[in-house]
């Protein structure tokens, strides 16, 4: 007779407990190892010498700037990216226009100033634009990448504050899945992982290749730098916390109406082989805000990298309908 108790439940119980045992060791193992990691790479990354800082509201903003005359253009960047990224284009646009481009606060070289919400970043370039006297007749356009997009439109929504705004490769709207990815990439595992990944060239030019696409030269040491080193200054795993939980910076219905019932000129850019924003989702946007038909120009989600002239040219055409 088998007793109670006995033959294979009592062996899958023990099967149950050596699994159980087994993933608690592996879980305090990977714990007490991310935590050696991350205290053995607690250096803070240098920051570039002459960078060019402006304090306004509360915020210390980073910028660049370029061209002497001619009206201004404001440059918000999106995830990752910072005002280097517009460099290339800013070379190019201010030939015959002031350009602004700013480090959005928790990414790059701006103080960080939680919380990273779309409203506090809008406030941010807000600041920015009172400080550097881009108000009244000197209101610039702003041109918001990606999830800049919902910076610059929300910023757009002052009265008064802008005399144009462009969505660039971006649509302003959330993504799916944001708060479930901030409670599983938890600290301090998602510091590791963020420092393990930033210490990767490779990973840096493979991220940079599939957003910039063909139209691109391949990253140089110091591009892989220009890239890397914004992210490892302070706040920017803040940053990257917050976003997870709360997702990037959107815009919500309401507040899109309210942008397409404004008389701003408007206008949607992007990327003919961008995998984020297709043509279609170009076009939505577009109606969506109360803007012409999107503009097509090479290059997929770094177009400002791939065709600054044929961008600059799409951002000109924006400039002239806001002065028309």
């Amino acid at each position: 007779m088998i007793s109670p108790g006995s033959g294979p439940r009592r062996g899958l119980g023990r099967v149950a407990r050596r699994v159980a045992v087994t993933v608690v060791v592996l879980a305090v193992a990977v714990t007490a190892a991310s935590f050696g990691y991350n205290l053995a790479t607690d250096g803070q990354a240098s920051r570039p010498a002459g960078l060019t800082m402006v304090k306004a509201g509360g915020f210390d903003t980073r910028y660049r700037s370029w061209g002497s005359s001619g009206s201004p253009v404001v440059l918000i960047p999106g995830a990752f990216e910072t005002a280097d990224t517009f460099a290339l284009l800013g070379a190019v646009l201010g030939t015959d226009h002031r350009v602004f481009a700013i480090d959005l606060t928790g990414t790059g070289y701006s103080q960080p100033s939680p919380p990273f919400s779309a409203s506090h970043l809008a406030a941010q370039v807000l600041a920015f634009l009172h400080a550097k006297g881009l108000t009244g007749q000197n209101a610039p356009v702003l041109v918001g990448h990606s999830s800049g997009a919902a910076v610059a439109g929300l910023a757009a929504l002052t009265p008064g504050a802008v005399t144009g705004v462009i969505f660039l490769d971006g649509d302003a709207l959330p993504l799916p899945g944001a708060s479930v990815a901030g409670y599983l990439l938890i600290d301090p595992y998602r510091t590791s992982i963020l420092r393990l990944a930033l210490s990767s060239s490779w990973l840096v030019r493979t991220i940079y290749n599939s957003q910039c696409g063909p139209f691109c030269a391949r990253l140089t040491a110091a591009g892989v730098e220009t890239w890397r080193r914004p992210l490892q200054q302070p706040g920017f795993a803040a940053a990257l916390g917050y976003t997870l939980h709360h997702g990037i910076p959107a815009m919500t219905t309401a507040q899109l109406a309210q942008l397409k019932d404004s008389p701003l000129p408007k206008r949607v850019i992007y990327g003919a082989g961008d995998r984020q924003l297709s043509p279609a989702a170009a076009a939505r946007a577009a109606s969506r805000i109360g803007a012409p038909p999107p503009v097509a120009i090479p290059g997929h989600h770094l177009t400002m990298i791939s065709s600054p002239q044929q961008l600059a040219a799409a951002i000109r055409a924006v400039i002239a309908a806001s002065h028309g």
